[in-house]
């Protein structure tokens, strides 16, 4: 399963040591993956990363069930049991730092000092290391020592009374978005800490926390507040800055739409027989103000529409609109299969399987060609590659991985 020979996306060439576990960093080191790094992650013997425990569902063979949660976050990447608290793991951790370009841990602060590998430690052993720290609530101020896990941080940090049908009704997003977008962050702060080490020779700590990330998102709402001076709250399937914007009723179903323009309303009027000028109705502060009324105008003129032909007015009539569908319908949508975001994969276990695809695409210049890595390693069994990596770094007549 090695991905020593590959030559394929911008990172290729690149080498991630891939220490973290549950989701944050895992995702961060996914995306390098996805680029073309090739990602050696570190695990506990025995158990593996937390993640392999989490389900159901879990997939395959009774006495070697696969979660399908850490199947989400570790496609392209390799596999080695390390025991980082015995000489033999700390050995061939130091192998893999001496090799790396990049280095993950989502440990809580001061973890990675205690296990002799702080970051001048790590520096010692490689001055052009980038090292990636991700926390729950931050490296330092008074709350750094809080476990961080996302829903949580959700609550913690504003983003669940901003979710749900309204103020009494905090809910935290479908996914968790706290750790997803740690993840993002993190491999971008990775990616920018490449770029100067190009230019420097030395690389450098990339810290991010849950709380960070899910701040960094509020916009408009962070505005709010500190600016205006007002505080936002829940208020279901409608924006709260621009009217109509959301998830209206018509005959048996719903739609939504975003009429984020003057131009827009004025044509969204017209295809439905309403006055664009009306009191309440004529610019979008006042349509914010009435949302009510706008909601009820607009719900009563699409009751007399099923939704696919209330979709085809919409679109004929040039308003960004679209349904609400389930994730069976998404991976089964010919748009998403177009752009590359189902991949499929050969697991040892399982045979092939499918996986959500990368975000991100890349073309050359001139001609266009696709240079995308378009082959996708399955997430690996627990220390898949462990005797593979050891032999790699020259460490093949040492004790079996995970000894104590």
């Amino acid at each position: 399963m090695s991905r020593t020979d590959s030559t394929q996306g911008p990172l290729s060439g690149h080498l991630v040591v891939d220490l973290s576990r549950a989701l944050a960093g895992p995702h961060a080191a996914m995306m390098l993956a996805d680029l073309g790094a090739r990602v050696i992650k570190v695990e506990n013997p025995g158990t593996g990363d937390d993640t392999r425990g989490w389900g159901p569902p879990f997939v395959g063979p009774e006495d070697d069930l696969q979660s399908t949660y850490f199947m989400s976050c570790n496609r392209n990447k390799e596999s080695i049991s390390l025991d980082l608290k015995s000489g033999d793991g700390q050995a061939v951790l130091r192998r893999l730092l001496e090799r790396a370009d990049v280095v993950i841990e989502n440990f809580r602060p001061g973890v990675m000092d205690r296990l002799g590998f702080s970051t001048a430690a790590m520096h010692g052993i490689n001055p052009r290391l980038v090292i990636l720290s991700i926390t729950g609530f931050g490296h330092d101020g008074p709350e750094s020592q809080r476990s961080g896990y996302d829903q949580i941080l959700q609550g913690e940090a504003g983003l669940m009374s901003l979710t749900g049908s309204g103020p009494t009704d905090p809910q935290r997003v479908g996914v968790p978005i706290a750790d997803l977008l740690a993840g993002m962050n993190g491999a971008s702060g990775v990616l920018a800490a490449l770029v100067e080490r190009g230019r420097t020779g030395r690389g450098q700590v990339v810290r991010t926390s849950l709380l960070a990330s899910l701040i960094g998102v509020h916009a408009f709402q962070g505005t709010r507040t500190t600016v205006a001076g007002e505080v936002p709250q829940a208020q279901g399937n409608h924006h709260p800055s621009i009217a109509p914007y959301g998830l209206f009723a018509c005959r048996g179903g719903s739609v939504q739409i975003s009429v984020g323009s003057e131009r827009l309303w004025a044509s969204f009027a017209a295809a439905f027989g309403l006055d664009p000028a009306a009191p309440g109705f004529a610019s979008n502060a006042e349509r914010v103000r009435n949302r009510a009324g706008v909601i009820a105008a607009v719900e009563r003129v699409f009751a007399d529409y099923d939704a696919a032909e209330l979709l085809q007015k919409l679109n004929d009539a040039g308003i960004p609109a679209g349904k609400v569908r389930s994730l069976d319908e998404v991976y089964a949508w010919e748009q998403v299969a177009s752009q590359g975001l189902v991949v499929d994969v050969d697991h040892p276990l399982l045979g092939k399987v499918s996986l959500p695809g990368p975000p991100l695409r890349f073309f050359a210049p001139g001609d266009a060609a696709e240079t995308t890595l378009t082959q996708h390693d399955a997430p690996p069994l627990l220390d898949e590659d462990g005797q593979d990596i050891r032999q790699w770094l020259g460490m093949e007549a040492t004790v079996a991985a995970g000894a104590k």
